[in-house]
C-alpha cells in the first residue's frame, strides 16, 4: 500500500471498479451516456417515492450521511434524491459553521436535534465527520479535540443504531485530477463562480492532508453496526445511479403507495367574490 503521506504525482484515493452495464452504455472517455443516465434515473426516482411510503407506513427512522472532498458530488446526489420526494417525510440537514454558543456545547449536540422521528427520512450534507476531516485538515480542532471525536463517534452511532435508527454513510470519492477540473469549470463560468469557495481553494491544496483525513476516519469509524460505503464519483451521473441503487438496496420495501383517489365535486356555496379590477397582478410579459 502507498504511504498515504508521501502520494506519487497524479495519485488519488479513488477505487475504479470495472462497470457493469453495456459497453454502449458509455462515451469513449468511459464516462455514463446522458440517455442512460435519464431513464435509469427516472426509474430510482419512481422507486425513491415507493421507498418513501414505505417508510412512513412503519414508522422507520433514516439517516443518511454524505460526506467526501469538495466537489465530489455530495450536493448532486442529494438533490437527484429529494426532487420528487415529499420535504416532509425526506429532508435536507447542511449545517452552517457553528454559533460561539454552540462551539462550547456537546459537539454532537448541535446534531442531535436534527436526527429522524418515526417515518422520516434525513440526508445530512456534511456532518459530524466535519471534526475529523474539515475541522482537522484545516487546524479549526485540537488535536485532543480530533482524538476524542474519534474515540466517541463510535459509540454515538452505536447508540443511534440501537435506538432504532437506521443509519447510512456514503463518502464520496473523487480524484485529484478531477476535482482540479471541477474548480476551473467552475471558476471559468461566473454562475457558478460562489461554488468555489476559499475553503475547496484550502482543500484542494491539501489534498493529501484530506486523504489521511479520511483513512483515519475510516480506521475508526467503520464499524459494523454504520459501515462506511465508498461512491467513486469522478463519473458524476455513474456515481449518483449507484448511490441510490445502493440506498434503495438496504430496505426490504414494498409497494404501499396510497390508491387512486375520486376528486370531489366543487361545493355550490352562495358567494359573491369582489372586482376581479382590485387585485395586483404580475405584469404579464411572456
Amino acid at each position: 500500500m502507498t504511504d498515504i503521506g508521501h502520494l506519487p504525482e497524479g495519485a488519488n484515493d479513488v477505487t475504479f471498479l470495472a462497470p457493469t452495464g453495456d459497453a454502449g452504455d458509455y462515451t469513449k472517455g468511459g464516462r455514463l451516456r446522458a440517455t442512460v443516465y435519464e431513464a435509469e434515473m427516472e426509474r430510482l426516482q419512481e422507486q425513491l417515492v415507493l421507498l418513501q411510503y414505505w417508510i412512513q407506513s412503519q414508522g422507520l427512522k433514516v439517516l443518511v450521511i454524505f460526506e467526501g472532498r469538495g466537489s465530489a458530488g455530495k450536493g448532486g446526489v442529494i438533490k437527484r434524491i429529494t426532487e420528487r420526494t415529499s420535504p416532509r417525510t425526506v429532508r435536507v440537514v447542511a449545517l452552517p459553521t457553528p454559533t460561539e454558543r454552540e462551539r462550547t456545547q456537546w459537539y454532537f449536540q448541535r446534531y442531535v436535534e436534527h436526527l429522524p422521528a418515526a417515518g422520516e427520512m434525513v440526508l445530512f450534507d456534511r456532518s459530524w465527520y466535519n471534526r475529523s476531516n474539515v475541522e482537522w485538515v484545516m487546524g479549526f480542532c485540537t488535536d485532543e479535540e480530533h482524538q476524542e471525536f474519534l474515540r466517541s463517534c463510535p459509540e454515538f452511532e452505536r447508540m443511534l443504531v440501537r435506538s432504532g435508527i437506521v443509519v447510512l454513510k456514503y463518502w464520496f470519492s473523487v480524484s485529484y485530477e478531477e476535482q482540479r477540473r471541477r474548480f476551473e469549470a467552475r471558476n471559468a463560468e461566473p454562475l457558478k463562480r460562489w461554488k468555489l469557495s476559499d475553503m475547496d481553494l484550502a482543500e484542494h491544496e491539501l489534498y493529501v492532508k484530506y486523504s489521511m483525513a479520511k483513512d483515519t476516519t475510516f480506521q475508526y469509524t467503520d464499524i459494523k453496526q454504520a459501515p462506511w460505503f465508498v461512491v467513486p464519483s469522478d463519473d458524476k451521473r455513474a456515481a449518483r445511479l449507484n448511490c441510490i441503487s445502493h440506498l434503495l438496496s438496504q430496505f426490504g420495501y414494498e409497494d404501499v403507495a396510497p390508491d387512486v383517489v375520486e376528486l370531489p365535486v366543487m361545493r355550490q356555496i352562495a358567494y359573491v367574490r369582489p372586482p376581479i379590477h382590485d387585485q395586483t397582478f404580475v405584469p404579464p410579459r411572456f
